[in-house]
């Protein structure tokens, strides 16, 4: 099956570049781009793309606007990758926040970008623990909100959530914890709808936010 990119950048080099790194890929197909957050819904509409490249500042309407909306009005979106030059950003985080699945820096190698595309198409999040728990602490941990549903996790729940923040796959995890995947599938699976969060990179950046877990 083929897994369809929508690049979305203000600067046509990096659109360019991008679509000639994705388009030599056997199952990937660059079927679309826009240089604004504005164009994004009626193109994803239009195009049905599976993953969205999505440059994170752009002059109208940024990636986190853009994602935000998209998230909101279009039916089964696509899954969102931001891409930003800075790791530390703080478009970042509020983009991540906002439901998409990972970020990318500019300077990632061209293998590791392929990658990305293929590990979110297939339902995973590219959760990058340390620039995530650098960005949670600079926006400090108030706890508020999280009484609703810290109670509500059991205990595993609550290893397996501190796994996950350190970016361990489920099978790490299971190994960690001397428990099947599949167990551990089920214990993300409840996480999750506790929690109400799109993936694991939002569990874990609310987990921060509510100092479920702590930055140091």
């Amino acid at each position: 099956m083929t897994i369809k990119v929508l690049l979305v950048d203000d600067e046509r080099l990096i659109r360019a570049g991008l679509a000639a790194i994705i388009d030599a890929e056997d199952d990937l197909e660059v079927v679309g781009e826009a240089s604004d957050g504005t164009e994004v819904p009626g193109e994803v509409r239009r195009l049905r793309p599976d993953v969205v490249l999505m440059d994170v500042r752009m002059p109208r309407l940024d990636g986190i606007q853009a994602t935000r909306h998209l998230l909101a009005t279009v039916p089964e979106p696509p899954r969102i990758i931001v891409v930003t030059t800075f790791e530390n950003d703080e478009y970042v985080y509020d983009a991540l926040k906002a439901g998409a699945n990972g970020f990318l820096l500019k300077r990632t190698r061209p293998e590791e970008i392929l990658q990305a595309i293929r590990m979110v198409a297939h339902g995973d999040s590219l959760l990058f623990p340390a620039a995530i728990r650098e960005l949670a602490g600079r926006h400090g941990s108030s706890g508020a909100g999280g009484a609703a549903w810290h109670g509500r996790l059991t205990e595993r729940e609550g290893d397996v959530l501190r796994l996950m923040a350190k970016g361990h796959s489920n099978a790490e995890i299971a190994g960690e914890l001397f428990v099947s995947p599949q167990t551990v599938k089920t214990h993300v699976g409840n996480i999750l709808a506790k929690m109400q969060a799109r993936d694991r990179t939002q569990a874990v950046i609310f987990a921060y936010e509510t100092a479920f877990i702590t930055p140091g």
